[in-house]
């Protein structure tokens, strides 16, 4: 829901109020299941009369103050009856039942409104009444309401509770046993905070009832061995799951030796999760049937759907919104399934026959068909895995749902992400820079260089790869080019420590391999802690490489060592595994090999657990060094992103964002699809964001000209507001340093198009950037900035971040050009004063972030030089922009807690 982009006051053809669009929403209740929320309408009415007939006589009476059996008709039409303005009101139900009601009512003549709540008894404590006041919230300041009141009876803690954790400063009173609570409404970063950690406890549990079932129906198992539900049932009773599993099966009685049943509802006791590979057109009524069951969860292997065409994608919408409507999650369709190692669970619902053994990572995949090969992958690779979930097309839980399970999960220390598509950019790089905190988030991203198809990525658009790059770079997600890489990176996360500096020490049994290594360090970026490999030569024996290795892990000036071995070269190498092993085991620096050629983590380089399984100390080993090396340094950056800084966004107190808004506002109420802002209106909305500008006037002949430059003083800048002509000089449109009126009467003349002019004072010299705001439509606004002229426009010398923008981003962002030497001092210049643009992106950023209307701005050239005080005290001034104003796209306000909508 964004604020401050909806009408009050719009009727249906009867004159009945209805609602603006956007106030409707699937939400993840507090114990993982899933509900609807929308507004009030008025055949509410017999769903308002049977939750007050479910409701017990105490929540009627703490909702009511008095014994109130049910609602006379006044009092029904008038709840029912409300004009989403002054009065706004929201139901929550599950399927077609009305399990709790929220609603504010406006004091007249002010900016209060009271609040309250209904929620049925059998639905209380699943934070219904939390996620009402979100939403009534979200629609009360978009009313311009300013505080809620509520009168709550003090016997009532519950709901006492829930106002005191919103996160809203409220100020308390109380008089004859009613507390009296009034807060503020607006969005804090503490209510802002609260409203996260809800999500993610619910949004995390709502995954853990996916992935920890207590048993398991397969709906379409089959005796066919070739058959997909014959090898979901299969692959379910081989891994061995600890709980019961039962076929659905109408014409058979046993499948694979188990009883079947002909159908969900058949099945005597309560069902958690259902396992779907029936045809596409029988999915519908499997999912009425498991509602009626009261499952938990469902992972739809079936195809069909999505990537079958346009009725394909109107059915699987039709999936999501039932299943949600009935408290289910969806896993699919068209996916590989879902696995849980964990020893109290064995889970393996999906179509591998062989999953890898028990580990630390988990891994999440968007493609169904390559889910096979990757589980293969990691198998052979020995890469224990906690749970994997392939989302195939992610029509609901997708990478976002998995990044909440996994941030407080303490089975999994590493997450494995291969990409496809992004349902929701904003939150994904949100999520991944708080788990990657903690936990490293590797992925690949396929689709870098060709747009992703519908039915592989569940979008048809595909993000552009500066967008990728920026949001990965902004999160800390270790960004990986193949799947290939993602495992290497993996192993190594997932058995080793992190490094703690660049310095890598090098040793081995032969000089040639060593300097490939050693190159390979240097360019990687990383530095050599010795002058040269540590050689043990050709007839070393393992007590050498042991005492080798042991005084580079032990010497204070290495921080990871890369270990490489060639068994040709000598007899009796058996040995030297479990040497190189016993000295990572106990090393709090990462050690990596280039051993016995192999791949992932060999028998004799594994450090076992009780079970048997690879455990932490064990050393990853690569076909080929420079393998090594490159994980090592994915390694080494992140580790350096995690100790850095998170950053603080300034609060910049000298910004007008109401007049920037009223501005937008104006400009969108005259034209609705957008236009480029007028010279004065750009102005004025850089002004409004403390952007400093040159004194600039427009003019339309030669003698307003010369006023215009008299009254901003000598020298001036002529510039044509042709499109064609702006910033070519080359073309007669920019006229430089006039520095009287006869000059400036001679260069009107001469600027070709007949167009009118602006009359701009002279800016002292300095280096010409470039700073963007760059809307994407999937995605979201990025900042962009480079040095202007040919680094920026002939090689694309720009760098790119993400917003919310802090200042640690601004001060990474102003030096990630590759042309930062110019702005440095570069052969001997004076450096420019960076402070100044720092501050501008933060302007920048903060503006991009009030305004989602604000699709594009450029301002070019942004004029900066040396620190020291120049032309008015001023070592940067913004000499021209552009700007296009439209409906919001991608970039909207955070809102209230909802799930994200079908595609």
């Amino acid at each position: 829901m964004t604020e401050q982009t909806t009408t009050p006051g719009t009727t249906d053809d009867d004159g009945v109020p209805t609602p603006p669009p956007g106030w409707e929403a699937d939400i993840v209740a507090a114990d993982g299941g899933t509900v609807h929320l929308r507004p009030i309408c008025p055949d509410d009415a017999e769903g308002l009369t049977g939750l007050m007939e479910r409701s017990s006589d105490q929540t009627r009476y703490y909702r009511f103050f008095g014994p109130m059996k049910r609602l006379s008709d006044k009092d029904l039409h008038r709840f029912t009856h409300v004009d989403h303005d002054k009065r706004v009101a929201f139901v929550i139900l599950l399927g077609e039942q009305v399990i709790a009601v929220g609603r504010y009512d406006r004091y007249p003549g002010t900016d209060d409104a009271e609040v309250a709540f209904l929620v049925e008894d059998a639905h209380q404590g699943r934070g219904l009444g939390s996620v009402l006041l979100e939403h009534l919230a979200a629609a009360g300041r978009e009313r311009g309401i300013r505080r809620f009141v509520a009168e709550v009876l003090a016997q009532n803690s519950k709901m006492v509770r829930v106002f005191r954790d919103a996160g809203y400063d409220a100020e308390r009173s109380y008089e004859d046993g009613v507390v009296h609570l009034t807060f503020p409404i607006e969005q804090t970063e503490d209510a802002l905070a609260v409203a996260y950690e809800r999500e993610q406890r619910s949004e995390s549990r709502s995954i853990a009832r996916l992935l920890t079932p207590s048993s398991v129906a397969v709906v379409g198992a089959s005796n066919d061995e070739g058959k997909i539900g014959n090898a979901l049932l299969r692959h379910l009773l081989d891994y061995g799951f600890a709980g019961p599993v039962y076929p659905v099966n109408p014409t058979a009685r046993h499948v694979r030796g188990v009883p079947a049943y002909a159908d969900i509802e058949s099945i005597p006791d309560d069902l958690d999760l259902a396992v779907l590979a029936v045809p596409a057109d029988e999915v519908a009524g499997v999912v009425e049937a498991c509602r009626r069951k009261r499952v938990r969860g469902l992972v739809v292997v079936s195809g069909g759907f999505g990537e079958a065409g346009p009725e394909g994608r109107a059915r699987e919408r039709e999936l999501v919104a039932a299943a949600r409507a009935s408290g289910m999650r969806v896993v699919g369709p068209n996916c590989l399934g879902v696995v849980n190692t964990d020893r109290e669970v064995r889970l393996n619902a999906s179509l591998a026959p062989m999953v890898p053994a028990r580990g630390r990572v988990g891994f999440f995949a968007q493609s169904g068909s390559l889910g096979v090969a990757l589980l293969e992958r990691a198998r052979s690779r020995n890469l224990g895995l906690s749970t994997f979930v392939s989302a195939g097309n992610r029509a609901d839980v997708s990478g976002n749902d998995m990044l909440q399970y996994w941030a407080t999960d303490p089975g999994t220390e590493v997450v494995l992400l291969h990409l496809e598509s992004f349902g929701n950019p904003r939150k994904f790089a949100r999520l991944a820079r708080t788990v990657g905190r903690t936990k490293p988030v590797v992925a690949v991203k396929s689709g870098r260089h060709v747009q992703v198809t519908r039915g592989l990525a569940g979008t048809s658009v595909a993000v552009p790869e500066q967008s990728v790059a920026a949001l990965f770079a902004s999160a800390g997600v270790i960004r990986v080019e193949t799947v290939a890489q993602m495992f290497d990176v993996g192993t190594l996360l997932a058995y080793q420590p992190l490094p703690e500096g660049r310095r890598v020490a090098v040793v081995g049994n032969s000089t040639a391999i060593g300097w490939l290594v050693a190159d390979a360090v240097l360019e990687e970026g990383l530095e050599l802690a010795c002058e040269e490999p540590v050689d043990i030569g050709v007839t070393g024996t393992p007590e050498d490489f042991r005492a080798a290795l042991q005084q580079a892990v032990d010497d204070d000036g290495v921080d990871a060592v890369v270990a490489v071995f060639l068994p040709p070269l000598m007899a009796g190498s058996a040995e030297f595994g479990p040497a190189l092993r016993d000295v990572a085991r106990s090393s709090a620096k990462p050690v990596v090999a280039s051993f016995l050629s192999t791949e992932g983590v060999p028998e004799e380089l594994a450090v076992l657990d009780e079970q048997g399984v690879a455990a932490r100390g064990s050393v990853p080993s690569y076909s080929t060094p420079e393998r090594a090396v490159i994980s090592l340094a994915k390694a080494v950056e992140y580790a350096e992103w995690r100790r850095r800084p998170v950053g603080d966004l300034p609060e910049l107190p000298d910004v007008d964002e109401p007049a920037a808004q009223q501005l937008v506002r104006r400009v969108l109420a005259e034209e609705p699809a957008g236009r480029e802002l007028r010279d004065d209106e750009l102005l004025a909305l850089l002004g409004a964001y403390g952007v400093p500008l040159l004194g600039t006037r427009t003019v339309t002949d030669a003698e307003a000209a010369v006023a215009a430059a008299e009254e901003i003083g000598y020298p001036v800048v002529l510039k044509s507001t042709a499109p064609w002509l702006r910033h070519r000089s080359d073309l007669g449109g920019v006229r430089l340093d006039l520095v009287d009126a006869e000059a400036v009467r001679q260069a009107f003349a001469a600027i070709p198009s007949g167009d009118p002019v602006i009359v701009q004072e002279m800016a002292a010299p300095g280096v010409a950037t470039v700073v963007e705001i760059v809307d994407d439509p999937s995605f979201g606004a990025l900042v962009s900035f480079g040095v202007g002229g040919v680094a920026t426009d002939l090689l694309g010398d720009r760098a790119f971040r993400t917003l919310p923008l802090t200042d640690l981003d601004a001060a990474e962002l102003v030096r990630a050009p590759r042309a930062w030497p110019l702005l440095d001092g570069w052969r001997g210049s004076e450096p420019v004063d960076t402070d100044a643009l720092e501050d501008l992106l933060l302007r920048v950023a903060r503006l991009a972030d009030d305004l989602p209307e604000v699709l594009r701005l450029t301002l070019e050239p942004v004029i900066v030089g040396p620190p020291n005080p120049w032309h008015g005290g001023r070592s940067l001034v913004v000499a021209g922009g552009t700007a296009l104003v439209g409906p919001p796209t991608a970039r909207v306000d955070p809102g209230p807690r909802r799930m994200r909508s079908p595609v």
